[in-house]
């Protein structure tokens, strides 16, 4: 057999073994559901993320934890791992797709390799601000996007919000031109691989774990993150420069296990489910102030300098960016970028 044909039947092989694996694993976790429907045991749901607890990410993973608590304490319990305690995002869809974990809250550029529709996110200055990129989810087209994974057994329960994007590096982004051959950090993303190399820049995907050390060694020379990731992560130590730039937008998927979710009482799924839009009501709310905090902070430490664009070069970035919009819009769909634009009209 030629080298080609075995590692053709190598990955076919594993390709077989992953499914099989993923298969027993939703038996598993709906028997055991069942199971502990049955006897009365607490349901347990394990909930990782990787930024801090002061993030917008960390306080809604904290309150819905505490809200569980507190109306459903004697039937559920949540345990929260914060920072990457537990594993990372990468490892952690992986994880609920085969039940180890119950719940994630994953940022929407995650998942390009299950879907192409969480694309729009990403797309550069797509959303004018955080109003925009809320009216979007909460409209017909934003709602069917939480089904968009359930073939592959991962259903959507909401949206949370982080902020819009700011780039940091070793001068200011005033104008596209400063990005020309930077190495950037970027989160897991097509799209964000793609606009980076249209204003000429490096990108590299790393975790957000690792940025700080890389920054610090000069392993990469910016990165793109929202005020609150910035100052929780202390980015701002080891850039000289911040850019307010709003040109994208960094949001969480929240998911749960779709076999493990169908095995819970109904009440009690009603209960966390109305827990969960609470939950998120109150921490979109608080993002925009959790990040204006962090601005604020990161200003007053005196280790960077921070500058705001004007409209003409907001204009020049979105100008050369705007390729980016026509290279990925088969892949995530006309019609979903056109919502999306509606919503920031």
């Amino acid at each position: 057999m030629s080298t080609t044909s075995l590692g053709q039947a190598r990955n076919l092989s594993v390709c077989h073994f992953r499914c099989l694996a993923l298969l027993l694993a939703s038996l598993a976790v709906a028997a055991c559901g069942d199971a502990a429907n049955k006897s009365g045991d607490k349901i347990l749901i394990k909930f990782p993320h990787v930024t801090a607890p002061g993030t917008p990410k960390g306080r809604a993973a904290d309150r819905f934890r505490d809200l569980v608590h507190e109306r459903l304490g004697e039937k559920v319990t949540v345990e929260v791992y914060p920072s990457g305690q537990l594993m990372n995002d990468d490892d952690s869809i992986d994880a609920l797709a085969f039940g180890e974990v119950q719940m994630i809250a994953v940022s929407l550029s995650k998942f390009d390799r299950l879907t192409k529709k969480y694309q729009v996110f990403d797309l550069p200055f797509m959303f004018s601000d955080i109003a925009a990129v809320e009216r979007f989810q909460n409209s017909p087209s934003g709602q069917v996007l939480l089904d968009a994974m359930t073939d592959n057994g991962l259903t959507g329960i909401a949206f949370w919000h982080n902020g819009m994007k700011h780039f940091s590096g070793p001068d200011p982004m005033t104008t596209p031109a400063a990005a020309d051959g930077l190495k950037f950090r970027i989160m897991e993303s097509d799209v964000l691989q793609a606009q980076i190399l249209q204003v000429g820049g490096n990108p590299q995907k790393m975790a957000l774990g690792e940025v700080y050390q890389a920054l610090q060694t000069g392993a990469v020379d910016a990165q793109e993150n929202t005020w609150s990731n910035i100052y929780s992560a202390k980015f701002y130590e080891v850039q000289d420069h911040l850019t307010e730039s709003n040109h994208g937008y960094i949001g969480y998927l929240v998911l749960v296990n779709s076999e493990f979710w169908a095995s819970i009482p109904d009440d009690i799924r009603a209960e966390l489910r109305a827990i969960i839009e609470e939950t998120s009501a109150w921490a979109n709310a608080q993002a925009a102030a959790i990040n204006q905090e962090a601005l604020e902070k990161i200003k007053a430490s005196g280790r960077t300098t921070v500058v705001s664009l004007t409209p003409e070069q907001v204009e020049q970035w979105r100008v050369a960016m705007r390729p980016v919009w026509t290279q990925f819009e088969e892949a995530i769909g006309p019609d979903i970028i056109e919502a999306a634009q509606q919503a920031s009209r």
